[in-house]
């Protein structure tokens, strides 16, 4: 579905370069000389290998201006050295601790620059992730101190591979709508399955295995299935409630597929509604659609979703949404940006967000309306394709 053998081969390498170009050029901006990564989701994203990394956070990735090394063990190191053939990445898995191959690798380092004549080891400044564990940190700067080179001095940062990867590539984007086509025909498929009676655990169990049996490597997260009053909560836990005629089920749900995520939301209606739940509908549709065809280069996360509450005031739910309009997708389906009132900063062509506007109103029903897509040149192309209009059983 994403490409084949060979063809991901080149993208992969060609990828990596890029992003660790990238990564090196924000690493001179800020002074940094060597960048540590730890964060699982970081690393899979600038090395592109593709059918390595797990969820454990067995890896470290070392970046210096002149090399890229990815420490792990045994457990992977056949199936990274594959995934690096001929890229620019190299391979250790050498028996030791991160923190001392880091102290190891930067000490090679500055031997060989001190021997070039380059700058002094002293100068040396280490970034790190402000993810990193606090008992790691402390491992970290204890190999340091242990090294017989100076000790670099350590920089924190914050969010300094996310910002990167918040602008997409062309393949990114295509991964993510392979991620998508799965998750929309589960919805079709979940829709024809759904009848009055049913629990939402029984729903969640089946949305899932269809989209495991047609695409999905696994979940961009547990699904939400949520009837009746469940739904006015946002992030509800499907359970042993039944689905009843009258009620609006709220579907969440997304695909893994090509190591992207994919993030949908619609709500399904359990016979013909009453004015009430019609005008909810109406809008949260008028919501989504409003700011879809607002969104383009320049405009802010706070501007879209102010441009929500406004469409849902104006239809009489004021205040009743409650969380923020959207946020990134990516390797993660929590990602940078977010369409939010706390960011204020303007969207770029390559950023790819969720708008996803809902009405909950405790103890009686809440519902959402979600797709996902990439801010283009002049506007916002949407990878979902399922229908806005209401569906109902």
């Amino acid at each position: 579905m994403c490409c084949s053998a060979d063809s991901a081969a080149c993208a992969q390498t060609g990828a990596s370069a890029c992003r660790l170009d990238r990564l090196r050029a924000a690493c001179a901006d800020a002074g940094i000389d060597a960048f540590l990564v730890r964060d699982a989701s970081n690393i899979a994203w600038l090395t592109a290998f593709d059918g390595v990394f797990d969820d454990e956070g067995a890896h470290a990735l070392l970046v210096t201006p002149r090399a890229a090394v990815l420490h792990t063990d045994s457990r992977y190191a056949d199936a990274a050295r594959v995934a690096a053939a001929d890229g620019p990445v190299a391979v250790d898995d050498a028996r030791k601790t991160h923190a001392k191959f880091v102290a190891d690798a930067l000490g090679n380092r500055c031997d060989a620059a001190n021997a070039e004549g380059d700058a002094p080891a002293a100068s040396l400044v280490l970034g790190i992730e402000d993810s990193l564990a606090l008992g790691e940190f402390r491992a970290l700067e204890a190999a340091l101190v242990e090294a017989p080179a100076e000790v670099p001095r350590l920089h924190e940062t914050s969010r300094f591979v996310l910002d990167l990867r918040a602008v997409k590539e062309p393949s990114e984007v295509a991964r993510l709508r392979a991620a998508q086509a799965v998750t929309d025909a589960a919805f079709a498929h979940i829709v024809a399955f759904m009848r009055p009676g049913m629990t939402e655990r029984e729903v969640q169990i089946e949305l899932e295995d269809f989209m495991r049996r047609h695409g999905a490597e696994g979940l961009a997260f547990p699904s939400i299935v949520a009837t009746g009053p469940n739904g006015a909560s946002p992030h509800a836990i499907p359970g042993a409630t039944r689905l009843e005629a009258g009620q609006c089920v709220v579907l969440d749900f997304g695909a893994r597929a090509c190591g992207y995520c994919s993030d949908m939301t619609r709500t399904v209606f359990l016979g013909e509604p009453d004015e009430r739940l019609r005008a909810a509908y109406e809008a949260i549709r008028q919501a989504n659609e409003q700011v879809e065809a607002a969104l383009r280069p320049g405009v802010t996360g706070k501007d879209m979703h102010e441009l929500a509450e406004r469409v849902l005031a104006d239809h009489g739910f004021a205040g009743k949404m409650g969380h923020s309009l959207g946020h990134g997708v990516g390797i993660d389906i929590h990602e940078e940006p977010n369409l939010s009132p706390r960011n204020p900063h303007p969207l770029v062509p390559g950023n790819v967000v969720t708008v996803e506007p809902g009405v909950y109103l405790s103890g009686e029903f809440g519902m959402r309306l979600e797709d996902f897509g990439v801010i283009t040149h002049d506007g916002f192309a949407v990878f979902t394709q399922s229908t806005h209009d209401m569906v109902i059983i």
